[in-house]
């Protein structure tokens, strides 16, 4: 297991939500979501150069953001609001573009909310402020519920289970958990809970962290996902906001204080994922480079994890219209052919082979050339005689012919950033090329 990889885990003390499908939906239509969707996302280095982390493409066709939005209407949560912050441009345009289809005369939406000083004259100094600064939004929607929800992780959830244990449990604030290799658990807010699975303890980012006592080789760790009792919500953002020495933090600051005296449960993330996932739940933070990389090409396996095949649970995005994808030549030495990969449409594979790699729209790829284990970004144009494993490479790039990464580590790091895994990543600005004219200084994602 990665450093970005959990599962919903065993042996935890409490039971899954099995509520009918009918009373979910009067709950989920007394909720509002809001997706905290303005971080950088800075280990991801220079693909969050132009773009926050949650527009960064992925799988072929989709951006990040879309499985956070996927859940919410696939969960029957139609009311929604993104906040952004960090060169927000590309997101605002795709949220705004591709998810216009909710039916505003039901009271269904997803509202893009840009940061707007509403609450003083500061921008968003964490997630909590983001929240608190726009309650205004919230309580003009009044909703009983809100789900506060991390805009850049790749997972399938059903929202509605995890509100529903919130409600039967007459909790204040529920958090979804998932165990995680107690190695990693660092990178998480830990949570100790009690046989009720009610929260003891809530550290972010422990340097110790305390493991399950029934699994001691791992650790319960936050989703950033949470659900909040609205008047509870508000009058606790309020009292974060007037704490001068808050870093005004949802796991730094505020979730600490709430386990102290208030009715606080963890929801174990594998209830939500009854029926909507086959096998083991699948959650990753793509927050590095090799994070990304490899949750990509886990969706090359001939059974992947996450499953985007499902009808019943799809993850909607902005769809383009962009002819089929197309493999031309079947002489011997110079023969289209893709294996164990994702080609989206607009791509052509002339003459070339691609392995275990995930193609995104319109790249062209020339003669003779080999690709394994690589992540093509939109619109990358690939000459003739081209070697690449173990790569991401950014929109846009032009690679001339011959050209090489992933063969000379060495070469490679006097050019390009490559991670501690090996994996190469490319922009055209390290090739020395310009974006298109056409984007006029608005880079898009």
């Amino acid at each position: 297991m990665t450093d970005s990889q959990a599962t919903g885990g065993a042996g935890l003390p409490w039971p899954g939500s099995r509520a009918p499908r009918e009373t979910l939906h009067h709950l989920t239509q007394r909720a509002y979501a809001i997706v905290l969707a303005g971080g950088r996302g800075s280990r991801l280095h220079e693909l969050t150069d132009w773009r926050a982390k949650p527009a960064v493409p992925f799988a072929g066709k989709l951006k990040i953001i879309d499985f956070a939005l996927s859940n919410c209407v696939n969960s029957g949560i139609r009311r929604i609001g993104v906040l952004t912050q960090y060169k927000a441009q590309s997101l605002i345009r795709h949220v705004e573009r591709g998810w216009g289809f909710l039916e505003a005369s039901l009271g269904e939406y997803v509202d893009v909310v840009p940061a707007q000083q509403r609450q003083g004259d500061n921008w968003y100094s964490g997630t909590a402020n983001a929240v608190y600064q726009n309650l205004d939004i919230l309580r003009e929607a009044n909703p009983e519920f809100v789900l506060v929800l991390a805009g850049d992780h790749i997972y399938k959830m059903d929202y509605a289970r995890m509100l529903d244990e919130h409600v039967a449990r007459g909790a204040d604030l529920t958090l979804a958990c998932i165990e995680v290799p107690l190695r990693e658990a660092c990178n998480f807010g830990v949570v100790s809970v009690d046989a009720d699975a009610r929260v003891t303890a809530f550290e972010e980012k422990p340097a110790h962290p305390i493991p399950c006592p029934d699994v001691p080789g791992r650790a319960l760790a936050s989703m950033g996902i949470y659900v909040f009792n609205m008047a509870f919500l508000g009058e606790h953002l309020a009292r974060d906001a007037a704490e001068v020495a808050s870093s005004h933090d949802f796991g730094k600051d505020m979730l600490p204080a709430l386990v102290r005296g208030h009715r606080v449960f963890a929801h174990h993330f594998a209830d939500s994922c009854v029926n909507i996932v086959e096998g083991r739940p699948y959650w990753r933070d793509v927050g590095t480079v090799d994070a990304y990389w490899e949750a990509n090409l886990d969706l090359t396996a001939v059974v992947p994890e996450l499953n985007l095949y499902d009808p019943s649970w799809p993850i909607m995005s902005l769809q383009k219209q962009l002819p089929p994808a197309k493999f031309v030549f079947d002489d011997e030495g110079r023969r289209g052919m893709a294996v164990n990969s994702l080609v989206t449409s607009g791509c052509i594979v002339s003459g070339a082979t691609v392995r275990r790699s995930v193609l995104f729209s319109n790249v062209r790829v020339g003669e003779n050339s080999v690709l394994e284990d690589a992540v093509i970004l939109p619109n990358v144009v690939v000459g003739r005689g081209v070697i690449l494993r173990r790569v991401v490479v950014d929109k846009h790039c032009m690679l001339p012919d011959g050209f090489k990464a992933g063969v000379h580590p060495a070469e490679d790091r006097a050019r390009f950033h490559v991670t501690e895994r090996g994996v190469t990543l490319i922009t055209p600005k390290m090739l020395g090329q310009a974006y298109p004219a056409e984007w006029h200084g608005v880079r898009s994602a």
